[in-house]
């Protein structure tokens, strides 16, 4: 039996990524550019190679900005919003190239053609899909995405792969002391962190007046947001609380409670519980890979995923 890791696949941050960094005259036959579909089935295969994982689940954006965030935090993603469209406190259209959404969309056909599982939720984001199922996790299981609000679910047995500037060989495999290295927190104190400096990237305004220094010094001294304001409460001011950080903490104690939940992946969504390798539609994926123009890449990634699931003597 296969014995490697799950790979999580943040989708939607891999076939951006794939997108900006391959040029758009890597094309399909009708001259569409597929290069967000080539990059994305490249380092499938390339994950694949290095780490042999037993299942590789793409997790999916159903809902990019859901509602329930929204009414907590009204600021949340909203930047990324389409012009033009009116908040209501709803969603909204993310910007997307134009060149893009057709190319995600081939892309989420071409992975359930190829039997693997895409993973979504209606109402929620990927990162609560991978949050849900790195919790349910009972092996070990490597989170990829280069959305680094997601070390929040590193844990003993799931690692992160922070997909940054650079190849492959730069992405650093974070477990919880490399997270303490990177950032100055532990993963599981990294949404305090985001939440007392905030996450621009996310809308996420943060404490004012409370930046990434002194919100690391805050944690590391009283362990966590839970004790600092518990400290707070009874009025125990002590180096680095001062009474100004204090009274900004007493003054945003309602946002900070928002922002928490906001910013937190949530661990409940209604996802299967099993995930298994289906069935290969090989018309489907000859027919999805001759129209854009990625069979080769396709038959390697296949090819690579065969491997992977194939014990060495």
């Amino acid at each position: 039996m296969p014995i490697g890791p799950t790979l999580l696949l943040d989708s939607a941050s891999l076939y951006y990524r794939s997108f900006y960094a391959l040029p758009d005259s890597m094309t399909a036959p009708d001259g569409r550019p597929h290069n967000a579909i080539r990059g994305f089935l490249s380092t499938m295969t390339r994950l694949a190679k290095q780490y042999r994982p037993s299942m590789i689940v793409a997790c999916w954006d159903e809902d990019w900005r859901p509602h329930w965030r929204v009414e907590l935090l009204a600021s949340y993603k909203t930047h990324r919003v389409e012009p033009g469209v009116e908040l209501d406190g709803r969603g909204g259209a993310e910007q997307t190239p134009d060149a893009l959404g057709a190319q995600a969309e081939a892309l989420g056909e071409i992975i359930l053609a190829m039997g693997l599982p895409r993973a979504g939720s209606p109402g929620f984001e990927a990162d609560d899909v991978i949050a849900t199922l790195a919790a349910r996790e009972r092996g070990s299981a490597i989170v990829v995405s280069g959305d680094r609000d997601l070390v929040q679910v590193i844990r003993p047995g799931v690692q992160m792969l922070l997909t940054v500037n650079g190849g492959m060989d730069k992405w650093p495999l974070l477990d919880d002391a490399a997270v303490i290295e990177r950032f100055g927190v532990e993963a599981g104190r990294y949404v305090d962190l985001a939440v007392l400096c905030g996450d621009p990237s996310d809308g996420i305004p943060g404490v004012t007046g409370i930046g990434p220094k002194t919100a690391v010094a805050l944690i590391t001294e009283f362990g966590g947001l839970d004790e600092l304001l518990a400290a707070v409460d009874v009025g125990h001011v002590s180096k680095p609380l001062t009474p100004r950080l204090a009274g900004l903490l007493v003054e945003h104690r309602d946002l900070i409670g928002r922002m928490r939940v906001v910013a937190s992946a949530r661990t409940d969504v209604p996802v299967n519980a099993r995930w298994e390798r289906g069935p290969v539609k090989s018309e489907v994926l000859a027919d999805l890979g001759s129209r854009w123009g990625v069979t080769r890449f396709v038959d390697e990634a296949l090819g690579a995923l065969a491997a992977a699931q194939t014990v060495d003597e």
